[in-house]
């Protein structure tokens, strides 16, 4: 089977290298750099009635460049799963401590993978498991009420210290808004909350908000300290319930911001402004088109919505089975042209639509090396299997940012096309008056720590 895993990896890997060491101790490179590097011209030689003074020039071995990642396989079973189903078995080869990084790390080897211009399905069984998958892509995406909280329940009801370790201190779970080099998380964070707030079209105080997944709150804390707003927000998981309403009263503002558990099918309205970050990849292809009629009857006739959700630049696909196996089961990442036929036939209109490139890479990339620097902990909060996978999830995820065509898509909706400004200078003018308002409610702040 070693065998066969060499001449699949030689299909793939065209640019970069990489060595393997098999289960049986063999080891092979793929695209093994030159020994010597390249041919160099031969010196011009003295004539032969010449003499040149002898000198003993000290012997030089010509280096030998060693592959930038290295992999030991410790099982055979590990090296015939990725030959048979690598969409799936690369990833749990990882988790189980049966695919050693011996030269690099897991994002090294993820991000050669997903560069190459073939596709790392190079097996006749590879190709039949994702054909398969994309029958059954709809099944896997079927999410009524008591499917959707069991898969949120999955991945957000475990231990919230573990969240604590890598995400930045308002515990902001989605895609930063980068808005120049080298930008902490926090600010990015920050920037991107600003940035949200100022599409919402937040002209007046005591607008009445929707945020459909609200998560630990930090995005509806924001609309009410910095617009004025009156916020619901509405959540299928526990653990994010608890938080986001502890948030509210430690900072005074039960009362004008409340969190349920609640699936958006069952919310009432009417709202001025709807908002949802990182909540639709868990809707499903089949609810596509529940969820914007869904939000169109609760937005009031003058109402503007924002949807901020990761989206992919290819055709419409399959979730990765990794994925969707140990991450986020019956979540998917859509493409836009399976989102705006939806959008058409809910009645809503679409006013603006803004592509956040590789924005989640950075903040992806900033999650990873936060984790990694405290995976200490986090094995004691979980343990090395757990950690594994979480390393793995972070790198893919990254790397499909990178490298495969994955992005980040803000869609403003409307009921009317005259809700929103005819340009879109009003966003940047929004934006400005938001700083302002954060640095009024910072001042004093920074006074009672002094």
């Amino acid at each position: 089977m070693d065998r066969l895993l060499e001449i699949l990896l030689r299909r793939v890997i065209v640019n970069g290298a990489l060595k393997v060491t098999t289960a049986t101790g063999r080891s092979f490179t793929v695209n093994a750099p030159p020994r010597d590097g390249p041919p160099q011209e031969a010196p011009p030689q003295e004539a032969p009635h010449q003499e040149a003074p002898h000198e003993e020039a000290p012997h030089q071995e010509a280096p030998h460049q060693e592959p930038l990642l290295a992999v030991r396989f410790t099982t055979p079973q590990a090296e015939r799963g990725i030959v048979l189903d690598p969409e799936l078995k690369l990833g749990e080869a990882y988790m189980d401590g049966e695919l050693v990084m011996e030269a690099g790390d897991i994002a090294d080897l993820l991000a050669l993978l997903m560069s190459q211009p073939a596709s790392f399905n190079p097996s006749v069984p590879a190709k039949a498991f994702h054909m398969l998958r994309r029958l059954g892509r709809r099944i896997a995406q079927f999410n009524p009420p008591e499917r959707s909280r069991a898969n949120v329940a999955h991945h957000y009801d475990i231990d919230g210290r573990l969240y604590s370790l890598f995400l930045d201190h308002d515990r902001q779970y989605s895609c930063a808004y980068f808005e120049h080099e080298g930008q902490s998380l926090d600010d990015a964070q920050l920037a991107k909350k600003r940035h949200v707030a100022a599409k919402l079209v937040l002209d007046r105080p005591g607008l009445r908000v929707l945020d459909i997944g609200s998560g630990w709150g930090g995005l509806a804390l924001y609309l009410a300290e910095m617009a004025g707003a009156e916020v619901s927000g509405v959540t299928l998981s526990q653990e994010q319930l608890a938080l986001a309403t502890a948030r509210a009263g430690e900072r005074g503002l039960g009362e004008r911001v409340s969190f349920a558990l609640r699936d958006y099918r069952d919310v009432e309205g009417p709202f001025d402004r709807i908002v949802s970050v990182g909540m639709f990849e868990h809707v499903g292809v089949d609810h596509f088109g529940a969820f914007f009629r869904k939000a169109r009857s609760l937005l009031k006739e003058d109402g503007v919505m924002l949807l901020h959700a990761i989206g992919r630049s290819d055709p419409p696909g399959v979730t990765n089975p990794f994925i969707a196996k140990y991450i986020f089961p019956g979540g998917y990442i859509p493409a836009l042209s399976e989102v705006t036929p939806h959008i058409e036939k809910s009645g809503l209109f679409v006013t603006d639509i803004e592509l956040l490139r590789l924005h989640y890479a950075q903040t992806l990339k900033a999650w990873r090396q936060r984790f990694r620097a405290r995976r200490d902990e986090a094995v004691r909060l979980t343990d090395e299997r757990f950690c594994r996978m979480w390393d793995f999830y972070l790198a893919a995820s990254e790397m499909g940012f990178r490298h495969q065509g994955l992005n980040v898509f803000q869609i403003q909706l409307a009921r009317r096309q005259d809700a929103v400004p005819l340009t879109r200078g009003y966003i940047a003018e929004a934006e400005a008056r938001l700083r302002q308002a954060e640095a009024a409610r910072a001042a004093p702040l920074r006074l009672a720590g002094e």
